[in-house]
């Protein structure tokens, strides 16, 4: 092994658990770091543009390994840079750890070039942040934060000055290995008094409705054994997407402000909720007169967003193995029945706005996406960015089991989509890889294209170009604001993406799209496609409340008083064809 230097023990550390990439941008106070990294044979260095990037592209790593995944910012500028992805991955509890370089020990205090308090500005989207400032602190504060992000599932934090790296480590103990840190499985079910309860009050419900999430990854076959002992329609919420809604003939679609109307149904016309594994978070949506029983890992998530009448804490798949045994076996099916009839209607309608129209160059974003749904690969892996490419991929990208969907999905940040896709390609380098980008989420952080090139990363961008910040002109109709700051004078993505080296192409007429899409898959390297979709196409919530409608309406009427009418030709005409 290298001279045992702090640096040097860390990234052998690192190897020494699987881990096989760090994605950052490197800096004077990383260089002890980097070169270490340089010298390892296990190891690599993943160059971003970004420190954001950097984090958003462990985070995805992290998502899609299950395993530890690591990012690095240099001091000061590029420990804020980090912030945002950070947050991003503990809102998403994947296991990420950060190294965040300090200035010289000796400067701390003195208000030095690029001074900041890192464990002040980490501290809230991390479960462990830990200033590293003696080498008899290696290599136990490591693995500390080792064990914490793995056990917790979500964000460590350490801090290092370039010159405490460079010294000479005082090793108690020998770095970790593999076997040391492998992600626990543990088996953790309610007490018997507990499920015994649950099994009475779903027996003495008739109408019942499962909404699953994020916390059903490894339990799909037992959340349909639940759904057929107790007739119940399975929605999901989206971070369950990729674990629910495929070979599930209980699936009744999504609900909240993306969902689909016949999840809201579904919801709304229960007298018992089952809460499986999901936090999701929008509280208008819950019914209002059902009881509910809350089944979550993490205790503190038990009632947060809704009155619960039972909460069991345990592992999904251990407790409804638990649960179900004690169950009868419910007969009757009419809710079921009615939930699965509004779905089919509620997906032919969905269905029927993803085409072209015969006479009209206008591209709609659903078209497009069923498209994508349609030519990729059964094990792809989407990301999507925040706005209207997230409502869309709920909508109409079809998992399978195999293909994966990450996306900014808790955090909501824009520009996720990108540095994501990186992440998940450079975890599975022979894998397809598609970024469901939006113009101005490219736009953001779109000196990601050269970190594509550079890389030699076959990530498949495609961008939904509507010149807009689209969602936030929803979202200002809704409430009756004429839209404003969310126009986007936009550079060709595709010449952009060109002059990176990158196969790209630009899309203005439906009679191209899948063509071009196809060539965009087919390249053996990094592509892009810009297809210029619909502005004024309206994603619409699962129900429209009344103050909505009345905020609509005080919209259209100031369009018109500030000789902006012609936006409303523009809206009825994309739209007409979803009402008639």
């Amino acid at each position: 092994m290298p001279k045992s230097t702090i640096a040097n023990i860390i990234v052998e550390t690192l190897a020494n658990i699987g881990v096989r990439r760090v994605y950052g941008v490197p800096g004077d106070s990383l260089n002890a770091i980097t070169d270490s990294i340089r010298t390892h044979p296990s190891i690599d260095w993943v160059h971003t543009r970004n420190e954001e990037a950097a984090a958003f592209a462990a985070g995805a790593d992290a998502h899609l390994t299950g395993t530890l995944a690591v990012c690095a910012g240099s001091c000061g500028p590029g420990n804020t840079h980090l912030i945002n992805g950070l947050y991003d991955c503990q809102r998403s509890r994947v296991p990420v750890l950060a190294i965040a370089a300090q200035i010289p020990t000796r400067e701390i205090g003195s208000d030095y070039f690029q001074e900041t308090k890192p464990d002040h500005i980490f501290k809230d989207c991390s479960f462990y942040c830990e200033t590293i400032s003696h080498p008899s602190q290696m290599p136990r504060v490591l693995e500390i934060a080792i064990r914490t992000a793995i056990a917790k599932q979500g964000v460590a934090v350490i801090i290092l000055s370039g010159d405490t790296a460079l010294e000479e480590a005082v090793l108690a103990r020998i770095p970790l290995a593999l076997e040391a840190v492998k992600p626990l499985q543990p088996i953790v079910t309610p007490e018997p008094a507990v499920l015994s309860l649950a099994a009475q009050m779903i027996s003495a419900a008739s109408r019942i409705t499962i909404l699953g999430g994020a916390g059903c990854a490894e339990a799909h076959s037992e959340l349909l054994a639940l759904a057929e002992a107790t007739k119940a329609p399975i929605v999901h919420a989206l971070r369950g997407k990729e674990y629910i809604d495929y070979d599930n003939p209980y699936d009744v679609g999504m609900t909240g402000l993306i969902g689909f109307t016949s999840g809201h149904y579904a919801m709304q016309h229960c007298d018992l909720l089952l809460m499986v594994g999901t936090d999701f978070p929008y509280t208008p949506f819950f019914p209002s007169d059902a009881k509910v029983i809350q089944i979550d890992l993490r205790g503190e998530h038990i009632g947060r967003r809704t009155s619960v009448d039972l909460g069991l804490v345990g592992t999904v798949r251990d407790t409804l193995r638990a649960l179900i045994p004690l169950l009868a076996i419910k007969t009757d099916a009419t809710h079921l029945e009615h939930a699965q009839s509004h779905f089919k209607q509620a997906r032919k309608g969905l269905d029927e706005l993803a085409t072209g129209e015969p006479g009209k160059q206008i591209i709609h974003p659903q078209h497009l996406t069923a498209i994508l749904d349609k030519l990729a690969s059964p094990d792809a892996v989407f990301t999507c960015d925040v706005g209207t490419p997230t409502v869309w991929a709920a909508r109409y990208l079809r998992m399978n089991g195999q293909r994966r969907l990450i996306g900014s999905f808790n955090h909501g940040s824009m520009a996720n989509a990108l540095p994501q896709a990186i992440g998940a390609q450079m975890a599975f380098p022979n894998r397809q890889v598609i970024s469901m980008s939006g113009d101005g989420g490219l736009a953001m952080l779109m000196g990601e294209m050269l970190s594509l090139k550079q890389l030699n990363a076959p990530v498949k961008i495609i961008v939904f170009q509507n010149n807009a910040l689209s969602f936030v002109e929803l979202e200002m109709k809704a409430v009756g604001i004429i839209s404003f700051g969310t126009d986007l004078v936009n550079p060709d993505f595709a010449k952009l993406a060109d002059a990176c080296g990158i196969f790209a192409r630009n899309v203005d007429s439906p009679d191209e799209l899948e063509s071009a899409v196809a060539a965009a898959l087919a390249h053996p390297g990094p592509a892009l496609v810009a297809v210029q979709v619909a502005k004024q196409e309206l994603s619409m919530p699962p129900t429209i409340s009344l103050e909505q409608a009345k905020g609509f309406g005080l919209y259209m009427v100031k369009a018109i008083l500030n000789h902006r009418g012609d936006e409303l030709v523009d809206l009825a005409e994309t739209n007409l064809r979803a009402f008639i």
